[in-house]
């Protein structure tokens, strides 16, 4: 018995990865005692974040670093930061925005359900571009002209989605933006590994950057992290911490926070209720130096291990499965299981359905199961859970298994 049957909950196979509706990744035994021995004593918030500010630009080659309450957070905090910058006027009237800037220019194939977390500041968007390869009515993705193009008194700056495949090139973005005097937002939450993008994405032009820090590094999953231009993170750190202070006794760190730019102390900001712990903060950082040493690559071969004794077991089921090894050479395998459904008599849908509503329940990735293709992401197994996802496995996949529940 656990925390979890002690609330009448069954603790699940998570195969999915980590998945922030199933808790994110799991956290190693230095970033869980950094987390409780954070929990023994108190230091003030603006001091401590501070610190970790100055361990995020040491190994991001940033200007200064904020952990935040998740990537979204992030998002949201760095989009009032370039909203208000130090202006506590400003900062108390988000998300209303009128009589400044507001507009952040972003590709009409980057938009997508995250990107909530930036019009929540007050931000609105304004889509370059067009959809023309995915409608089936052309070749061209969004091209860096068009940014420029909508640059106009109301633009504030511009949002950057990441990933391998965004076009046009963050470089040449950045590069229109920044002869406009206009900073760059780039979302890169799910972006690590690489680690290399720890720098690469600020080297790029990029002004501030979001990560995740749940889920490839591997700290408390309600963690994030913002980092890039000083003159940026300190707003937002001023939106998120807690200021029922005196200006005249208020002394945060300087690397942190320029005291020299603020008329005087602002109200609670926009992001009071995106507050981060002190014991998360700790962790973060503690998992973020894990994560760049490479300690986690050492993991890897047992997770191979894993999932090649999965295939095995399932060599005399209708599924045919493949090892995914990712190029990076960081980034955990994957195996894929692709249901031969008319052999089976089910679909993908129902044995993912089925695995999930059984004992223990499982939770594949399911991003392919309408094509009949669910993934098993080794990260959170061990022995003993791989023990029992085989058994789970091999009910689901068998044709003449138990009657559907």
């Amino acid at each position: 018995m656990g925390v979890y049957h002690d609330l009448g909950l069954d603790p699940i196979i998570n195969v999915s990865g980590a998945v922030t509706r199933l808790g994110g990744a799991p956290m190693p035994p230095p970033v869980l005692d950094a987390f409780r021995a954070a929990a023994d004593e108190c230091v003030p918030l603006d001091t401590l974040h501070g610190a970790a500010s100055r361990v995020i630009a040491e190994l991001t080659g940033a200007e200064a670093g904020l952990v935040t309450a998740g990537a979204a957070a992030a998002l949201t905090l760095g989009t009032a930061a370039i909203l208000t910058g130090y202006d506590p006027s400003r900062m108390e009237r988000l998300p209303h925005c009128a009589g400044f800037p507001d507009e952040f220019v972003v590709a009409r194939d980057q938009r997508n359900g995250y990107d909530h977390a930036v019009r929540a500041a007050g931000a609105r968007l304004v889509e370059v571009g067009m959809n023309e390869v995915i409608a089936g009515a052309g070749v061209r993705r969004v091209e860096a002209w068009e940014y420029a193009a909508a640059f106009g008194p109301a633009t504030a700056g511009v949002l950057y989605v990441l990933d391998p495949e965004a076009r046009p090139p963050l470089a040449e973005v950045a590069a229109e933006a920044h002869a406009a005097g206009l900073p760059v937002l780039v979302d890169a939450a799910g972006e690590l590994p690489p680690r290399s993008n720890l720098r690469d994405v600020l080297a790029a032009g990029a002004d501030l950057v979001c990560f995740s820090g749940g889920k490839a590094v591997r700290g408390p999953q309600a963690t994030g992290i913002l980092c890039g231009r000083r003159d940026l993170v300190g707003p937002a750190a001023l939106q998120m911490l807690d200021l029922d202070d005196h200006f005249d006794l208020w002394d945060p760190p300087p690397e942190l926070i320029d005291t020299a730019r603020l008329r005087g102390l602002p109200r609670h900001g926009i992001g009071r209720g995106m507050k981060v712990s002190k014991e998360q903060v700790v962790a973060l950082v503690t998992a973020l130096r894990l994560f760049v040493s490479g300690a986690y690559d050492a993991e890897l071969p047992a997770m191979r291990g894993h999932l090649e004794e999965v295939a095995a077991a399932l060599a005399a089921r209708p599924v045919r499965c493949r090892l995914v090894m990712p190029a990076d050479g960081q980034s955990p395998p994957v195996l894929e299981l692709t249901i031969d459904e008319a052999v089976l008599g089910r679909t993908a849908v129902e044995v993912c359905r089925r695995l999930r509503a059984g004992r223990p329940p499982v939770y594949p990735g399911h991003g392919g199961v309408r094509e009949g293709r669910l993934t098993v992401n080794p990260l959170h197994l061990t022995g003993e859970r791989t023990r029992l996802l085989i058994g789970r496995l091999q009910e689901e996949l068998t044709s003449d298994g138990p009657a559907a529940r």
